[in-house]
């Protein structure tokens, strides 16, 4: 016994020490888990599941205490195999659900549904520190500080007339006495229109004050011509964003999938629309009826949901009505901000993980019924935005890289063609 005391004694420390090392791992992976979780969990399941809410399919808070770990493992990959094979917890679990089908995902190995269980039982990321304060909202005062600027500046010239008016006056008095001729005491100007009128110093004063007006707001009048913040076209069919992004959290690439791979941040298809809205029909709203707005899906695509058919002689394309609209000149692509600047963006924003870069320039879509233009999109505003956003972070990517490999090459006075900057994309000459 007093053997066993020494061993205890003396590996102790090692102990203790190898069981910190591995809960402080335990905890990294567990977390690394969490944040690969999310990003597979926005792809691929939040166009038909939330944390919290029903969507298309449960709510999936807590799907790890309701079902054991290897039947999750199985079902998400392949539910429709496990169903094919009569596995009892399968069927059961369809049916509960009334038998909607739940997509596939085979490209998702163990260790991914691993990855989307942890994200799951972790919930959303909580702000905190310096990124919660980043994240309050800033008031405008741009607006204000216009008009303060215009009401001082019209006090400042009358409070200068009184004085040059005073000043002259005692000028011309103080002449006329050193001259000897007798000063009549002013007669007070009686007031009326037309005597204020035949007074030159109220005239000249009235002049000046009516230029500044007209010249204040016609230089606002030509400031603001071509932009339309707030700019909110009635849509052929009245989409919520803040059905779709906020409540339903659906991730914005699920729609506008080009943002992230190409110039364009693209306007889904209607088929995009069907793969929720074949199952999702809001007839609890309507008395059991379908919704009026998906109907216009179901019309436009030549659908019909009682026989599930497609018509393609009663379809007819949708024509949206475009919000945000660039000069043909202005050159923007979404991928270049999105995908290789989003870092930097993010940080200059003061966005929240848990918040697309979207946000930096259409604003909070997640809160918008129907949306609209956030940001002004002028000359000037992207160029405040390439004045304050830090990049310095940013050299570990490909046009970093190509920036830093032409300037070592002219260092050593080697040849540099465009091309070795990008100048053979299609976009450099191509709109």
């Amino acid at each position: 016994m007093r053997d066993i005391s020494m061993i205890l004694k003396s590996v102790w420390k090692s102990l203790f020490v190898f069981s910190a090392i591995s809960v402080i791992a335990v905890s990294t992976v567990n977390a690394q888990d969490a944040k690969e979780g999310r990003t597979l969990f926005k792809a691929k399941c939040s166009s038909c599941h939330a944390l919290d809410h029903k969507v298309v399919g449960p709510a999936l808070t807590g799907v790890s205490d309701r079902h054991p770990e290897a039947f999750l493992l199985k079902w998400i990959p392949n539910n429709a195999a496990m169903i094919a094979a009569g596995d009892p917890a399968a069927v059961k679990l369809f049916n509960d659900n009334g038998k909607v089908a739940m997509t596939t995902f085979p490209e998702l190995d163990e260790a991914k549904v691993k990855d989307i269980l942890a994200y799951i039982k972790e919930g959303e990321p909580k702000p905190t520190g310096d990124a919660a304060l980043s994240a309050a909202p800033k008031e405008d005062k741009t607006s204000g500080l216009s008009i303060a600027g215009i009401v001082a500046i019209v006090v400042l010239a009358i409070v200068i007339l009184v004085i040059l008016g005073r000043a002259s006056k005692l000028l011309e008095r103080l002449i006329l006495q050193k001259q000897g001729i007798e000063i009549e005491e002013d007669v007070p100007l009686k007031v009326g229109v037309r005597k204020m009128f035949k007074n030159k110093k109220f005239v000249m004063f009235f002049i000046l004050c009516l230029i500044i007006c007209l010249g204040s707001f016609g230089w606002m009048g030509m400031w603001n011509t071509g932009v339309h913040t707030g700019y909110q076209p009635v849509q052929p069919i009245k989409f919520s964003h803040e059905l779709h992004a906020g409540i339903n959290q659906i991730d914005c690439q699920y729609c506008h999938s080009g943002a992230f791979k190409s110039k364009n941040a693209s306007i889904p298809s209607l088929n995009v629309c069907m793969n929720c809205h074949k199952a999702v029909q809001a007839r609890d709203k309507y008395d059991g009826e379908i919704s009026p707005e998906i109907k216009k899906i179901y019309n436009a695509l030549g659908y019909d949901p009682e026989t599930q058919k497609y018509d393609e002689s009663k379809a007819k394309p949708m024509e949206w009505v475009r919000v945000h609209n660039l000069p043909d000149f202005a050159y923007f692509n979404h991928s270049q901000h999105v995908v290789v600047a989003e870092d930097a963006i993010r940080k200059a924003k003061g966005l929240q993980p848990n918040e697309p870069v979207c946000f930096a320039c259409h604003g909070p879509v997640n809160t918008m019924e129907e949306i609209y233009q956030y940001s002004p999109l002028t000359m000037k505003w992207c160029i405040n935005c390439h004045k304050e956003t830090d990049i310095s972070g940013q050299k570990n990517n490909a046009f970093y890289a190509k920036v830093i490999e032409a300037h070592e090459k002219i260092k050593k006075g080697e040849k540099i063609t465009p091309a070795l900057l990008g100048g053979l994309e299609c976009g450099k000459c191509h709109y």
